[in-house]
């Protein structure tokens, strides 16, 4: 291995010896505003740990999905199954997949079934602007469900006239097409696209076909605009073990997410007000034995009718943010039954600034209601110092919690069964870090810790019984995060040299039963490093490694390379994946696939 890291050294240097002359611009993120908050603050001012995947690591990536683009980013555990994002789960700071917020533009994607259908909702890499990552207590801002943290993704605003194809293809039989178009009319603008992702997959029942189309677009744009988002996602794919470690029962699952959503502004010196009305729809359908449909099939159809309105008010005192969110949801299921529940949450917080804007405090709270689980509060606060334009400490403390889904309570199979009597986790968190943003150099640290309670686990006496949901975990976590990022120059063109590692440490408590199904399996140390290079004035280079060790003990190295190659309207990837063909498995039963490639060509119209 140490040999192979070697030439893989001398390689890159070799590359970047070979750079030429070309002017490009460093890009920063200094003045980059993080809408997913309540309060509109620039990156460099919020007093919490916030993770930006910027549009040029998107561009630069030549990743195919939005789980790619997160595994690249310390402290975020993407277990994947399989390739594509078919289905993969998102882990902040350890917690569990259920426990992780998804917004699409500050549209709540969660989904009262279950967390594994949080991925469905991530949109194509062709429509994304950046991607927002909030690490840590989340729930003051959005409610229940950012029990460890919040990832927003930002779609871009406008691609003006435009028209460009996407062709891949590569190992396993991956083929992928995509069509983007944008639109730039008179008082309007769209922003229109189009794709499909296909492969036969790397072992036995991995075969996915996905398709997934995504229209934005501002009407009224010279007097009081409507913007609209609308998103159809579906994906079709072999689940081999995925649930089971039966090999001969062919596992199969279907699922499609949809959303629409409309949002306006009006905006004066002092208020702006942003109202917002949307309806998203997941349905699932999960067969045990693929080419037995009647054997074992689950058929979920969850809706979710939401309407809210976030507002901030500047005044001498600070700025105050509130809003109010309220929803309604339905399921139909064979096996959850036909439900609803409605939903209320009210938040409130001000943002203080005192010491001439060095020190700002911003207490808030959060007030929910469910029609099953009645009310519940959570309060938090953030306190950040900036030492000087550049260097930035600060703090903050929540409360946070998250209800059962429908599976928790009500799910039923030969060896799982719900419970009705479920009661919401809790968790107290707080966290203590620091920042410095450059032009040339950004670096974080922080230290976080979130005391949990009342956590569900499904558990069993005898080894003949089935697993029952049951609240009875208290879990202690604490750790430690380093995130740096250095931009250079070599010949005048733009290198980037990016590196994270996160520590964490879980102490379960005390538990009294024979047999449990989610035994804590946290990323205990995680590295991620980044190294993108333009070798010439029209070619970027990346190489990432990720390094993984578990709680259980399990660890492995993973090497990724892509290269980017533009040339007048025409852009050329080769990504290669686990590149040293490492085996390892980030879930349940699936091996990850070994070595692969994937070839791919972009032309655009102008």
């Amino acid at each position: 291995m140490k040999t192979k890291f070697a030439l893989t050294a001398f390689i890159l240097y070799t590359l970047i010896g070979q750079a030429q002359e070309a002017p490009v611009k460093m890009d920063s993120l200094q003045e980059v505003i993080i809408t997913s908050t309540r309060i509109d603050l620039p990156f460099k001012e919020n007093s919490r740990t916030i993770d930006i995947i910027s549009s040029e690591d998107i561009k630069n990536s030549a990743t195919t999905n939005v789980a790619d683009l997160l595994q690249q980013v310390a402290g975020i555990d993407i277990r994947r199954r399989g390739t594509a994002g078919s289905q993969a789960d998102i882990y902040i700071r350890g917690g569990s997949f259920d426990q992780t917020l998804l917004l699409i533009d500050g549209i709540k994607m969660d989904d009262a079934q279950t967390g594994h259908h949080t991925m469905n909702a991530a949109l194509p890499i062709e429509v994304i602007e950046r991607i927002e990552i909030i690490k840590g207590p989340a729930a003051r801002v959005f409610g229940q469900n950012a029990f460890t943290g919040a990832i927003n993704i930002v779609t871009k605003k406008q691609l003006k006239n435009s028209v460009s194809t996407n062709l891949e293809t590569g190992s396993f039989g991956q083929l992928n097409g995509s069509l983007t178009v944008g639109s730039e009319l008179e008082n309007s603008s769209h922003i229109i696209h189009v794709g499909k992702l296909t492969s036969q997959g790397y072992r036995n029942n991995s075969d996915y076909n996905n398709s997934n189309y995504f229209i934005k677009s501002v009407f009224n744009k010279k007097a009081q605009a409507v913007e609209m988002i609308a998103t159809f996602f579906d994906r079709k794919f072999g689940a081999e073990n995925f649930y089971t470690t039966n090999p001969a029962w062919n596992e199969y699952e279907e699922t499609q997410n949809s959303l629409i959503g409309f949002t306006t502004t009006f905006e004066s010196e002092k208020l702006k007000i942003k109202p917002r009305v949307y309806w998203k729809r997941n349905q699932d359908m999960f067969l045990l034995k693929r080419n037995e449909p009647n054997f074992f099939r689950n058929l979920h159809i969850t809706d979710k009718m939401g309407a809210e309105v976030n507002a901030s008010y500047s005044s001498e005192l600070g700025v105050t943010g509130f809003g109010v969110d309220i929803s309604k949801i339905y399921i139909r299921s064979n096996n959850l039954g036909h439900r609803n529940r409605f939903m209320t949450n009210v938040f409130l917080e001000h943002q203080f600034k005192l010491f001439n804007n060095r020190l700002d405090i911003t207490p808030g709270v959060a007030v929910t209601y469910f029609s099953d689980f009645k009310f519940h509060a959570f309060p938090g606060l953030d306190i950040g110092y900036r030492l000087n334009d550049h260097f930035k400490i600060y703090g903050n403390t929540g409360y946070t919690y998250r209800i059962p889904t429908y599976t928790d309570l009500f799910y039923s199979d030969p060896g799982t069964v719900g419970n009705a009597n479920l009661e919401p986790e809790e968790a107290l968190s707080v966290e203590i870090g620091s920042k410095y943003i450059s032009p040339k150099f950004t670096g974080s640290f922080a230290f976080f810790y979130r005391d949990a309670s009342s956590l569900i686990d499904y558990i069993k006496e005898n080894e003949t019984d089935r697993f029952m949901a049951t609240n009875l975990r208290d879990l202690y976590t604490k750790g430690f995060e380093i995130n740096t990022s250095y931009n250079f120059k070599v010949n005048n063109l733009n290198q980037n040299l990016s590196l994270g590692y996160t520590y964490i440490e879980d102490e379960v408590g005390d538990l009294n039963i024979n047999f449990s199904r989610y035994s804590i399996n946290s990323l205990k140390h995680h590295v991620t490093s980044r190294l993108s290079t333009q070798l010439v004035k029209n070619i970027n280079f990346n190489v990432i490694y990720k390094h993984a060790e578990r709680t259980s003990g399990m660890s492995y190295n993973v090497w990724d390379a892509s290269m980017v190659i533009a040339v007048k309207q025409f852009e050329f990837t080769l990504t290669a994946a686990n590149m040293f063909n490492e085996d390892y498995i980030e879930t349940g039963f699936v091996p990850m696939p070994p070595s692969n490639v994937l070839f791919g060509m972009q032309y655009r119209f102008n």
